[in-house]
C-alpha cells in the first residue's frame, strides 16, 4: 500500500509529547514547605525508585509511600506524606492537537505508542479516552525493559515487523531518540508540535 510518508511505522512516546501533567498543586506544596521546585519530582524520579516502577515492580501505592519517606530527607514527615500523595495524584490531559496529527498519520502507517510507564497505563489511556487510539502498546512495564535500551526498539519494531530504517521514532527525551537512530530508524526530539509536523512533511 502506497502512502505519503518516508516511513512505514509511526512510533510515539506519551509522557511529554501526548500526555502533560498538572503539577501546580506540587509547586505550591513545595514553595509553602520551602523547597526548591521540583524537589519532590526529584525524589520521585529518582533512579532506585523509578526504575522498579517503571518496570513493574513496585506499585503505585508503593512507589508514593517510598517517595514521602524519601522526602524527609529535606521537610517533616507530615509536609513529605503529603508531597508524595500530591505528586501521586496529579491530573493529566492528553493534548488535542497532537492526538489530531497523530490519528491522520495512522490512516496510512501503523501506531504504536512506546513508553516508559507503570502498571497504571492502561487505566490512564482509559482515563484520556485513548483506547484503541493506537495499533501497539509497548510498556516498560510489561515487557521489563525501559527505553533507552536497545531490546526495547527491537520489541516495538517487531510489534509492526517494520525494519528500523523504516521507522519514526518520536520521544521528549534526547537519550531515547538517540539510541533510537543509533539503531537506524528516524527520530524526532519532541518540543513541540511542529517538530513532528516538519518530520511528516510527505515524501
Amino acid at each position: 500500500m502506497t502512502h505519503p510518508y518516508a516511513f512505514d511505522a509511526l512510533l510515539c512516546d506519551l509522557d511529554g509529547v501526548i500526555r502533560f501533567y498538572d503539577t501546580s498543586e506540587v509547586t505550591r506544596l513545595e514553595r509553602a514547605a520551602g523547597l526548591p521546585d521540583g524537589t519532590t519530582a526529584q525524589f520521585a524520579f529518582a533512579p532506585e525508585r523509578d526504575g522498579l516502577f517503571l518496570l513493574g515492580k513496585m506499585s503505585h501505592a508503593e512507589w508514593v509511600q517510598s517517595t514521602g519517606e524519601a522526602l524527609t530527607e529535606v521537610t517533616s514527615a507530615e509536609r513529605a506524606r503529603e508531597l508524595a500523595a500530591a505528586f501521586g495524584t496529579a491530573p493529566f490531559r492528553a493534548d488535542p492537537e497532537i492526538l489530531e496529527l497523530l490519528a491522520r498519520v495512522r490512516q496510512h502507517v501503523p501506531l504504536v505508542l512506546v513508553t516508559n510507564a507503570t502498571t497504571d497505563l492502561e487505566g490512564d489511556l482509559t482515563r484520556l479516552g485513548l483506547d484503541g487510539f493506537v495499533d501497539h502498546v509497548v510498556s516498560s512495564a510489561r515487557i521489563g525493559v525501559a527505553k533507552p535500551d536497545d531490546r526495547f526498539y527491537e520489541i516495538a519494531a517487531a510489534r509492526v515487523q517494520v525494519p528500523y530504517d523504516r521507522c519514526l521514532f518520536v520521544d521528549d527525551s534526547e537519550e531515547n531518540v538517540k539510541a533510537a537512530v543509533a539503531l537506524g530508524m528516524t527520530g524526532v526530539h519532541y518540543r513541540e508540535l511542529a517538530d513532528l509536523q516538519r518530520a511528516l512533511t510527505p515524501a
